[in-house]
């Protein structure tokens, strides 16, 4: 995504600076113009489908990134089309080969603030000044409806060359030719009582309310328009509302997403002035956070223990562990947590397990989280969560301190099934321990997956890693090969953990693979990289990375009276997925060797016991087959030991 906004000018094409934005290009990456800040320039070129000029002029835009991207130059393109979808930007890109990351100014916001007009238009920026030094053509080869064999003015080329020289554009401004692009035309302005205020109370005061963990409370017009310059900054970067899942792929339960169409109505109202208008203020009747259950009292109610959070700096996740006091096994159908202090409560996570967490095996067997706004967690029908007696209860809490020491005393709320649920709500994960980040790398990919060998039903999906995470999708690729992407969160942000559950849970075919794949950012543009210098490795703490996708499922032919799930399977999958490097379903020496050598003499010995069809590696059912082998063959000897 890339994220820019812009100061007006004074009158057409009369701007002169560029605010940040954050768009998501043809291929659903983020970019975000500031992260940019260290390139001499960004070249930002108008795109629109069906151009003749857009598509003429290709040749010679990509023949002056070839002489300045070395150089340091990002190209960028940026689509405002009323009529051009994403998919339709990404078929043009293949069809006439445009090989530069289109960005989709769906609610275009950014193109009304940079005035544009036509299509083919170029604008250069400087990046740590946010100045607009050039904008116009490319050069002069081309008009409507006629062209020349080679251009005589290369205005982009020599503004280029004026800028990385550090010299003034002599020629800052000159008219392009191209489409016109179909800008909408400012409507009256939105009514601050019909459809703003009612807008902010949806997606915003559930932090931002007396008590809630937004820095302040939106509880009037005054209050919003004080902060009216903030909420455009924070919209138009897509910081804010905290949803990081691209709208363009998948449906989602409690959708916490701004519309483009919202976004849009409400950036022009603050442009407008952010005025009142007529008729009572919604905002007033914003209530504090809520103490009470909103699921009615809970049969049983686990303190976590008292943590105090100092006023500032970063706070360590912590990881604390309460004794199960129930003397009998029990079905989990909900939980609530109640935050003691919502100020500074960013997340919790809970899960049961036998005995201290290591701060992720709260996911073994996972019940539920908060989050501002997703405090209670309901099974789907049919299902729950097992919690055997003599089980710890396992959390994960993520403060985040806001100027005031403060004591938190959090609360879990359990509701129980009165009778055994017809079906096992599982949970597994995709991931790989394997992970390994080169220093300086800026878009560092890896993946792992999971193969499901019965048919699921999957019902959420969450994608985790550290500071360095930048991206995360999940995909499934079903048993004839073909894949779908499920869910991407093009700007993933650590201090977000949130899960993704399906509007529609989605059946998985035996013989599916979920494939969960993160593309870390180790560069010094990352604000958030403890150090790019590093290699970086699997890891605990935040400064180590994780690649850690977390599922939530169950077994279409698995109740609760015949249960089927192998957990000694489960564990050999996991590891397949993220052993199987090249994600051919056979597991090699070379693959094995990427954990170091103690896996590789490990797997040497594996390889040479268990590769039935002989050709030079294990496929998971001869792993599977090894394992019990050996496992009956450590019994026998136990027994043989009596």
């Amino acid at each position: 995504m890339l994220s820019v906004a812009l100061a007006f000018g004074a009158g057409a094409n009369g701007v002169q600076t560029v605010d940040d934005f954050t768009l998501i290009d043809h291929g659903g990456e983020a970019h975000r113009l500031s992260y940019y800040a260290d390139a001499p320039a960004v070249v930002l070129f108008v795109q629109g489908n069906g151009c003749p000029i857009v598509r003429n002029v290709l040749p010679d835009l990509k023949a002056v990134r070839d002489r300045f991207e070395p150089r340091g130059v990002r190209f960028l393109m940026l689509n405002a089309n009323l009529q051009d979808t994403r998919q339709a930007i990404a078929e043009e890109t293949q069809e006439w080969g445009i090989d530069f990351d289109v960005l989709h100014d769906e609610a275009q916001l950014v193109a009304t603030s940079l005035e544009v007009e036509r299509t083919a238009e170029v604008f250069v920026i400087e990046p740590k000044t946010m100045q607009i030094v050039y904008r116009g053509a490319v050069n002069d080869r081309l008009t409507y409806e006629r062209q020349k064999k080679e251009a005589s003015k290369h205005y982009l080329a020599d503004a280029l060359t004026q800028t990385l020289e550090g010299k003034d554009v002599a020629t800052p401004h000159v008219a392009a030719r191209g489409c016109l692009v179909n800008l909408e035309p400012e409507a009256e302005v939105a009514s601050y009582t019909d459809t703003i205020a009612p807008m902010l109370k949806d997606h915003c005061a559930e932090c931002h309310r007396p008590g809630g963990i937004g820095p302040w409370a939106m509880t009037s017009h005054a209050m919003v328009k004080g902060f009216a310059p903030m909420i455009r900054e924070v919209v138009r970067t897509r910081r804010m509302p905290p949803w990081h899942a691209d709208p363009a792929v998948g449906r989602w339960q409690n959708d916490g997403g701004l519309a483009a169409s919202d976004a849009k109505t409400l950036v022009r109202w603050i442009e407008a002035g952010a005025p009142r208008g007529k008729g009572p203020d919604p905002l007033e009747t914003v209530v504090a956070a809520d103490e009470d259950w909103p699921l009615g009292e809970p049969d049983l109610v686990v303190d976590i223990p008292a943590f105090d959070i100092p006023e500032a700096g970063v706070v360590d996740y912590q990881f604390p562990v309460v004794a199960n006091p129930l003397d009998e096994d029990v079905w989990v159908r909900a939980i609530t947590i109640l935050p003691g202090a919502t100020e500074v409560v960013h997340h919790v996570l809970v899960g049961t397990g036998e005995g201290a967490t290591n701060g992720e095996s709260v996911f073994d067997n996972y019940l539920g989280g908060y989050a501002p706004g997703t405090g209670s967690t309901i099974m789907p029908e049919g299902t729950g969560v097992l919690v055997k007696k003599g089980e710890v209860f396992q959390f994960q809490l993520h403060y985040t301190p806001y100027g005031k020491a403060v004591t938190d005393r959090t609360r879990l709320g359990v509701y129980l099934h009165d009778e055994k649920p017809k079906n096992f709500l599982r949970h597994e994960v995709v991931m790989s321990p394997a992970i390994r980040i080169p220093a300086h790398a800026a878009a560092h990919e890896e993946r792992a997956y999971f193969e499901f060998n019965r048919k699921a039903v999957l019902y959420t999906i969450l994608p985790h890693s550290h500071y360095r995470g930048k991206s995360s999708t999940f995909s499934l690729r079903y048993p004839d090969g073909k894949e779908e992407l499920l869910l991407s969160v093009p700007n993933y942000d650590f201090n977000w953990q949130r899960g993704y559950a399906f509007a529609e849970p989605r059946t998985i075919p035996a013989g599916s693979r979920l494939i969960h794949t993160t593309v870390y950012d180790n560069s010094a543009n990352n604000p958030g990289n403890p150090d790019p210098t590093k290699v970086v490795g699997w890891g605990l703490q935040s400064w180590d990375e994780m690649l850690y996708g977390d599922f939530v499922f169950r077994w279409v032919d698995e109740t609760t009276d015949s249960p089927i799930h192998d957990k000694a399977r489960m564990q050999l999958t996991q590891q397949m997925g993220f052993l199987d490097h090249n994600m051919d379903g056979k597991l090699t020496l070379a693959e094995a060797g990427r954990l170091g050598e103690r896996w590789a003499q490990r797997f040497q010995r594996s390889i040479e016991m268990g590769d039935r069809n002989q050709d030079g590696g294990l496929s998971l059912e001869e792993w599977l087959a090894l394992s019990k082998a050996m496992a009956r063959r450590r019994a026998e000897q136990a027994a043989g030991a009596e």
